[in-house]
């Protein structure tokens, strides 16, 4: 079940307070996220504790157009970018060398690559246009069943997040996490996306 659109003054506010450093659970492309800026090393880490999330594993980073991996200094090839604009905006999250390995250590954690995704909800796009790129990790505690409800992510975090943005229930299966290096394409977690070929998308 896809999320459904949240109302745009909701979205609104969301994105302030995000452009603020705060944190907050709303529905993404694929189950509901805690979300915040990438670009906010506070934010970040506030969501490791929130979701009491291993810190060597690194969070997702949801961007709204190619153009955002350049923040990241990620390394894009001309083959590597022929894939990406195949494949994306889809349930897919791509694993990419990035370049600024100093500057975004808090996010790679120490393994030198970045996840990211593309999605394709436009109002989720538009978001993420005007609050930049966000680490979106699901809505639970480490270890425990994504939230398909904003009640159920109540019960995990309570009043320690900013705001919730209702989408209704969402029960999607997680994203087909996938490897891209040397033109090469390798799925790591199959996911909400079949992938047959670099060409050819189902599901």
């Amino acid at each position: 079940m896809n999320p459904a659109r949240p109302k745009n003054r909701e979205r609104s506010m969301a994105g302030k307070i995000i452009l603020g450093g705060g944190v907050g659970v709303i529905p993404t492309d694929t189950i509901y996220g805690v979300v915040g800026s990438a670009l906010n090393r506070k934010t970040v880490e506030r969501i490791y504790k929130l979701r009491r999330r291993n810190s060597r594993k690194p969070f997702i980073v949801l961007i709204d157009s190619l153009a955002d991996l350049k923040i990241f200094g990620a390394k894009l090839d001309v083959d590597t970018r022929k894939i990406l604009k195949k494949i994306w905006p889809a349930k897919v999250s791509v694993v990419l060398g990035i370049k600024k390995k100093d500057e975004f250590r808090y996010l790679h954690r120490g393994t030198h690559t970045l996840a990211f995704r593309l999605p394709e909800p436009s109002w989720l796009r538009r978001l993420l246009a005007k609050t930049g790129p966000l680490v979106a990790p699901s809505a639970n505690l480490e270890g425990k069943p994504p939230a398909k409800t904003i009640n159920e992510a109540q019960k995990y975090f309570g009043d320690r997040v900013d705001f919730y943005l209702d989408g209704g229930r969402v029960a999607s299966k997680p994203s087909t996490l996938i490897r891209i290096e040397n033109g090469k394409l390798t799925v790591l977690r199959p996911g909400a996306v079949k992938i047959k070929k670099v060409s050819v998308i189902t599901g």
